[in-house]
């Protein structure tokens, strides 16, 4: 992968990205930081090689007053969804920038947070061990207690091809799925020996990959809840993320970004900036079409990868 540039703007770490999946978007990721901000990026029109700055921001999205800690994009219209340590979630739009709603029923740090596939339900998790349910008005219709996890939810998504499955981690160690049709957990995924810090689910619907502090990514048969494999790190994992078009998982540990090719369960590329200041890549993101890589570091900064021509 080819290194294009970086993008700054931040003024606090770099703690979620998410890419826009309308292929019209001229927005080309969005970003949230310990800042308390969420920023939208669109390409830099004065930009000729990889030593200007790779995207200039559209808005900047202000309202939280704490850490900003997830994002989720809507999958069809310009929205999107930020969960913060201020405890509460907010609706914006990413067209006007303006803040659209604010959801309030967690009790403690809001850590994560998902659009359903449909874009009609949103999931959302955090340090009050439970997942909540909204629709798209900010009202709460569930909570899932059947089978909680025992400590904080850190991650979790929706089944791309299944609106009423989805698939959480925690620091209980454990990676559970639910079915909201029932409102319960259905599978508990037990194998990580340390606190899980990401989970993410394959674009046909049939692989679950976690990763967290004991430094194993886990390759998981979403139907089955059988463990087929595992990819030693050797660093804390930070976040876990499929490639949109390739049988690849890109795993964010400490300094590194590392590719891994799911069929030879082999690294085919590490990524590490030449940067003198030492940072840790805390999340990833992939463009829609899989071409595009963006991470985002303890720096305050994003680096840009895109992949060349031979691959």
């Amino acid at each position: 992968m080819n290194y294009e540039g970086q993008i700054t703007g931040h003024r606090g770490w770099v703690t979620a990205l998410a890419c826009p999946q309308q292929a019209d978007s001229y927005i080309k990721v969005v970003s949230t930081s310990r800042d308390g901000t969420t920023m939208t990026w669109k390409l830099n029109p004065n930009r000729h090689s990889v030593d200007d700055i790779y995207a200039v921001p559209d808005h900047r999205l202000e309202g939280h007053s704490g850490f900003v800690a997830g994002i989720s994009l809507a999958h069809a219209t310009e929205y999107a969804i930020t969960a913060s340590w201020d405890r509460s979630l907010r609706l914006w739009s990413l067209r006007t920038g303006q803040c659209q709603g604010k959801f309030l029923k967690h009790t403690k740090d809001v850590l994560a947070v998902a659009f359903s596939p449909e874009d009609r339900q949103i999931v959302s998790g955090g340090r009050d061990n439970v997942l909540r349910v909204w629709n798209v008005k900010g009202e709460c219709v569930h909570t899932l207690e059947q089978g909680a996890h025992s400590d904080w939810v850190s991650s979790l998504c929706f089944s791309p091809s299944n609106s009423t499955l989805v698939v959480s981690g925690s620091w209980d160690n454990t990676v559970k799925v639910w079915d909201l049709a029932d409102s319960k957990c259905i599978k508990t995924l037990v194998g990580h020996t340390n606190y899980v810090t990401s989970v993410t689910v394959s674009p046909d619907g049939s692989l679950c990959a976690s990763g967290g502090k004991d430094g194993v990514a886990r390759l998981w048969d979403l139907n089955t809840g059988d463990s087929l494999f595992e990819l030693n790190v050797e660093a804390h994992i930070n976040q876990v993320a499929f490639s949109p078009n390739r049988f690849w998982l890109c795993v964010a540990a400490a300094s590194s970004v590392r590719v891994y090719d799911l069929e030879s369960k082999a690294a085919i590329i590490e990524l590490e900036p030449d940067t003198e200041n030492h940072s840790d890549c805390l999340c990833i993101a992939w463009s829609a079409d899989g071409n595009t890589l963006f991470s985002g570091y303890s720096d305050n900064t994003i680096k840009v990868w895109s992949l060349s021509d031979s691959e």
